[in-house]
């Protein structure tokens, strides 16, 4: 178990290392990977059944006894980051499965990754796990609404099938997950450790199956699709801690807020992408996926040096830039 928990943690280090060079491999010798798009959404079904089981009452508990930061960022993330994507596929003049696939990116709720980078960043833990929960938990009813009024002039968009599909792949896991957690306490917590390790790998399967299906698409199209995706995540991060500080949030929630907004749940994007729009679509998604997690961490590591108000730099461990 010892071993399993140091390559899991080995595995999340390095995560957007892996992205990379699977999607590499995936790029460079396609067959061995096409077969794999049948299991997307079985596998995002792992990594949000992996969410259920470390979520808690604890998670939670913040958006009663402080509700602000969460509404705050929640409503952030599913006004900024639809619209953002929406003027940015019209201004770039992207072909309408690419647009789609941008905008589908933009209407998604936060990715689990990001708790780790606001972590790292020395944000508001407790409001970054909410606010991924919560935006997770309102996806089946927001999402497709959203990405009816923004992607329905690109491609025909059926927000009934997209909310089952999303219940299936991510509320009915999160759900088995918490009531294996609540009745199999003792048995989750020997296991908990490796499920990093178990959706880390589940997504670079993902990753591979899109990219060596859509090879012929990333060498047409990868650049302008990466230069939207960039620009996405961009504003996302920036605007998300601009409207925390105008709203008189301290900097521990303006980070918090910041890379939630920034770091959307790419491998959602991914599944319903090819499954309802096709695997073009999906493209910006496996961007995402790698991008942002390179994104999140230069941010993290860049927040982690800098004091927070009240701090010194002589408060920081002159090793780790972390506070003493």
């Amino acid at each position: 178990m010892k071993a399993l928990q140091t390559i899991s943690s080995f595995a999340g280090k390095y995560f957007a290392v892996w992205v990379i060079i699977t999607a590499l491999i995936a790029y460079l010798f396609p067959e061995p990977f096409l077969g794999l798009g049948a299991y997307i959404t079985i596998l995002l079904g792992i990594v949000m059944f992996g969410m259920g089981l470390t979520l808690n009452a604890r998670d939670f508990k913040i958006v009663l006894t402080n509700p602000i930061p969460v509404i705050i960022g929640v409503a952030a993330q599913f006004v900024v980051m639809p619209l953002a994507a929406f003027a940015i596929a019209y201004i770039l003049r992207l072909p309408p499965e690419l647009a789609a696939g941008l905008v589908l990116l933009g209407c998604v709720p936060g990715g689990t990754a990001s708790n780790v980078m606001v972590y790292l960043a020395r944000g508001n833990l407790a409001l970054s796990v909410a606010m991924t929960s919560l935006s997770t938990l309102l996806a089946p009813v927001v999402t497709p609404l959203l990405l009816l009024w923004l992607a329905g002039q690109w491609l025909p968009v059926d927000p009934m099938a997209m909310f089952k599909s999303i219940v299936q792949v991510i509320i009915i896991p999160i759900v088995l997950g918490l009531l294996i957690q609540r009745f199999f306490p003792n048995v989750v917590a020997k296991s908990v450790s490796v499920v990093p390790l178990i959706s880390v790998l589940a997504i670079l399967i993902i990753v591979s199956a899109v990219t060596s299906a859509n090879g012929e698409n990333v060498a047409t199209a990868g650049f302008i699709v990466f230069i939207a995706v960039f620009l996405h995540n961009g504003f996302g991060l920036f605007l998300g801690y601009l409207i925390a500080r105008l709203l008189g949030l301290n900097e521990n929630d303006r980070r918090a807020i910041s890379i939630e907004v920034g770091m959307q749940n790419s491998g959602l994007g991914v599944a319903l992408a090819t499954a309802h729009f096709g695997a073009l679509a999906a493209l910006p998604s496996v961007w995402g996926a790698i991008w942002h997690n390179i994104s999140g961490p230069i941010l993290a590591t860049f927040w982690s040096k800098k004091p927070l108000k009240g701090e010194s730099s002589e408060d920081l461990d002159p090793a780790t830039k972390t506070v003493k």
